[in-house]
């Protein structure tokens, strides 16, 4: 007979959880693994909310096993280490992202690039190596192979630094690996939501002339004067997408709901990249002659692995890199997802985990 998730490991866990696709979180108990010889314990303080977390939430992909506790934009102090870790120490401040495992054995894994492990075990929602379901960070600790933890720079601050784990790593990623990282190219941003924001920010200070591409014109002021952006378009307006065809190198795609992709597609120079980041819940419908007259590409691309993500958040804190957060408290979660369904937050919610979070 199954153990219940309060049962079936030795310490005690506290954590908010969705029983089922209505997607309301609730108080939950349930239990963390003894700390291994190479695993950390760590006491969760700041948690991002990711618009995959509300996917999942609400099954929208077909993967949850419930109760979920979601969370993988996680911030905190290590409380407990194993006999055989050697890179952290009790009272360091660290970050665990969006996996907790791989096999370690395979190509990928060699190659740093764990997440692309056909055997890679997601933070929550997930079955950890035990056989038991992985739980994040809408909780009070976790428990992690000291692999899969980040050590977090000293200036970088761990709430307004925590979503750079998730919605950081999965645009740095794409920027570096398909070459928009070089001084002086022309980066296109669509959506300017939680991904989006900080989108801008990492091609902002790879020297990138930056447009912002979205259907609301009241979002024109916040990307051009406030995160910098060198120009914006509305996607509704067809005069001046037309105007825009064929001037980007780039573009990252950071919206989580079905879109159209042919005007993309158009504004793009022969040779470039649509990338996708954001998971839409729907197929998007993929223009072919587009693609082929311009030898165009539209790709996707997924947070990193552990050697690129330790580099993100690196990378922010020497170039004063943070996401712009909306702090909130444990309880406020199911207001915090009827909101983020309505893309009304700027930009990432940050759960207070450490000074919210009631044991009962």
């Amino acid at each position: 007979m199954a153990k219940s998730p309060e049962t079936e490991h030795p310490v005690k866990a506290f954590g908010w959880a969705a029983r089922d696709p209505s997607a309301h979180f609730s108080t939950f108990n349930f239990s963390r693994r003894v700390t291994g010889e190479r695993d950390v314990q760590v006491k969760v303080l700041y948690c991002g909310v990711c618009h995959s977390d509300l996917h999942m939430a609400k099954n929208e992909w077909g993967l949850t096993q419930f109760p979920i506790v979601p969370g993988h934009e996680i911030t905190g102090m290590v409380t407990e280490v194993g006999s055989k870790v050697e890179k952290f120490k009790v009272g360091d401040k660290v970050g665990i992202g969006g996996m907790v495992g791989s096999c370690r054995e395979c190509d990928q894994c060699a190659n740093d690039l764990e997440n692309y492990c056909s055997k890679f075990i997601l933070t929550y929602g997930a079955r950890y190596t035990d056989g038991t379901v992985t739980y994040g960070g809408y909780s009070d600790k976790i428990v992690a192979d000291e692999h899969f933890v980040i050590r977090w720079p000293e200036n970088l601050p761990l709430d307004a630094g925590a979503p750079l784990l998730c919605a950081g790593i999965t645009t740095y990623s794409p920027l570096k690996y398909y070459g928009l990282d070089k001084p002086g190219l022309n980066i296109g941003v669509v959506g300017l939501g939680g991904l989006g924001h900080v989108a801008v920010k990492f091609a902002k200070a790879f020297g990138s002339k930056v447009t912002v591409i979205s259907t609301s014109i009241n979002k024109r002021q916040e990307a051009t004067e406030r995160l910098g952006a060198d120009s914006f378009l509305v996607s509704r307006d067809q005069e001046a997408m037309e105007a825009a065809v064929g001037t980007l190198d780039g573009i990252i795609d950071t919206v989580s709901v079905s879109h159209p992709l042919l005007p993309l597609v158009n504004l793009l120079k022969p040779h470039s990249h649509l990338i996708m980041v954001g998971a839409a819940e729907k197929p998007l419908e993929v223009p072919m002659l587009p693609l082929i007259f311009g030898r165009k590409s539209i790709s996707d691309s997924g947070i990193g692995g552990l050697k690129e993500t330790q580099e993100v958040v690196d990378f922010a804190a020497k170039n004063n890199i943070s996401a712009d957060i909306e702090i909130i408290s444990m309880d406020y979660i199911n207001t915090a997802m009827k909101r983020l369904e309505k893309s009304d937050v700027k930009y990432r919610f940050v759960i207070d985990v450490a000074n919210s979070l009631k044991v009962e």
